[in-house]
């Protein structure tokens, strides 16, 4: 079909369809991409990178409290919104044009605009309509906010980075990672922050242990965490925002922020013009190929439905472009995937939940440890980490671990490889420590967890 213009149109330039995009070029295909708002995506431009950074800036605060421990003295710290909100955008700006940079290095060629598909094989941007061998779907998720009374008045997290002023009083709605972060940055950065959650525990699929001891040391933080409590409606006042909770009780607020969930950004894609058919949730179904029902349309990412995580997305798009351009037998490895959530503490986490276990292996066994990190022995911060191991009795292989306290990402990303590589309960046992470290409690739990 090389009497067509590309031999791939990527529609979307984030993570994912970015690298799909320079390795099928790196392997000879004429490749275009599509781009109708931010180039690198949600992770570089409304997730990831910028939350890490409002991260950074929020556990500043709690560090200038916690130096007075170690014969810090300094004079009374003061926080400036538009300073962090500023900086940020001077880095995103940064990133943008590398992402660009990587595409014209690969000689891809680069479409602004919102890219709609006309058949299986014509994709329209503006009035220009090109011709594509495959078309590739990588547009990502959109966050997504419930209609109710007032519903209008709620922002998300594409918002919330760029805010004319610092809420004094945030309300953050939700209970997933997304949601819990947020509370974290603004409370750390000053705000009065309150977090509701409809269902009786947040943080829905992971560990129970791992969400009941973040739900108490969060709480310890200065977030007001309420379960099982809802917003029915949102007023819009002179000094801000009334809220009416599903108890019937009201509160004010300076801002509103919903992370009650994300769906596929697919509005506006033409797939009423071809063959590609979406499952219950409305994300695109695909096979292992990553292909969708029609033959010539692939999508990959956050739009189908699997683990929402920029790392995923790349090995998708990398095991794509290798399978479709390089002949090779390529496909992403779904098991042990570490993750992290940046709430305050942190939580790092790869395997299976002891309930996912217990359902797989049966027969378990638990080890945990709960200790306060060795830096608040003179801080005085009441703070507590917590890890968790579950192992497989009939293999002795680890098969979850998790943790909350000060680093978890950076240490669960050591144990990730370990556990991809088969470690037993008996290689941690072997291992020696680094101390003094938190990390070293993995390998020196001796003791299996029982009920009593």
């Amino acid at each position: 079909m090389s009497n067509l213009d590309y031999d791939l149109f990527v529609i979307g330039a984030g993570s994912g369809g970015v690298r799909a995009a320079r390795m099928a070029a790196g392997f000879g295909a004429r490749v275009a991409v599509a781009e109708d708002r931010y180039m690198g995506g949600t992770c570089v431009n409304v997730g990831c990178v910028p939350k890490k950074l409002y991260v950074y800036a929020s556990e500043y605060g709690k560090g200038f409290s916690d130096a007075q421990g170690f014969g810090w003295e300094a004079g009374v710290p003061s926080f400036d919104w538009a300073t962090l909100r500023d900086n940020k955008k001077t880095e995103i700006s940064r990133l943008n044009a590398i992402y660009r940079n990587l595409l014209s290095g690969v000689e891809a060629d680069l479409i602004d605009g919102r890219a709609t598909i006309v058949d299986e094989h014509t994709v329209a941007v503006g009035e220009q309509q090109f011709s594509t061998e495959r078309i590739l779907i990588a547009t990502g998720g959109w966050p997504h906010v419930p209609d109710f009374p007032g519903s209008e008045f709620a922002i998300t997290s594409n918002e919330v980075f760029d805010l004319e002023t610092f809420p004094q009083r945030l309300v953050v709605v939700g209970g997933g990672y997304i949601a819990t972060e947020f509370a974290g940055i603004f409370n750390g950065l000053g705000a009065n922050v309150t977090q509701l959650y409809r269902g009786p525990l947040f943080l829905r699929g992971f560990d129970a242990d791992i969400r009941a001891h973040a739900a108490q040391e969060i709480r310890k933080t200065g977030v007001d965490l309420r379960f099982e409590t809802n917003v029915t409606a949102i007023e819009q006042r002179m000094t801000g925002y009334m809220l009416t909770l599903s108890d019937g009780s009201t509160m004010e607020a300076d801002a509103v922020l919903y992370a009650t969930g994300r769906k596929p950004n697919l509005t506006g894609l033409g797939l009423e013009n071809v063959d590609v058919q979406l499952i219950d949730n409305g994300t695109i179904a695909v096979d292992a190929q990553f292909r969708t029902s029609s033959p010539s349309i692939f999508a990959l990412g956050d739009v189908t439905g699997g683990m929402e995580l920029t790392p995923v997305a790349l090995a998708e798009g990398m095991a794509f472009a290798r399978r479709e351009f390089a002949a090779m037998e390529a496909s992403p490895e779904y098991e042990f995937i570490p993750t992290a959530v940046f709430c305050q503490p942190n939580i790092g986490t790869v395997g299976f939940t002891e309930e996912e276990a217990q359902a797989k292996f049966g027969d378990i066994e638990l080890y945990k440890s709960s200790f306060k990190p060795m830096k608040h022995t003179i801080s005085g911060r009441d703070e507590r980490s917590f890890m968790k191991l579950i192992v497989d009795k009939a293999s002795d292989k680890v098969v979850g671990v998790h943790m909350v306290g000060p680093d978890a990402g950076e240490i669960m990303q050591g144990i990730a490889i370990a556990m991809k590589a088969g470690a037993t309960k008996a290689v941690f046992d072997n291992t020696i420590g680094i101390h003094p470290t938190a990390a070293e409690e993995f390998v020196t739990m001796r003791d299996p967890w029982t009920e009593d």
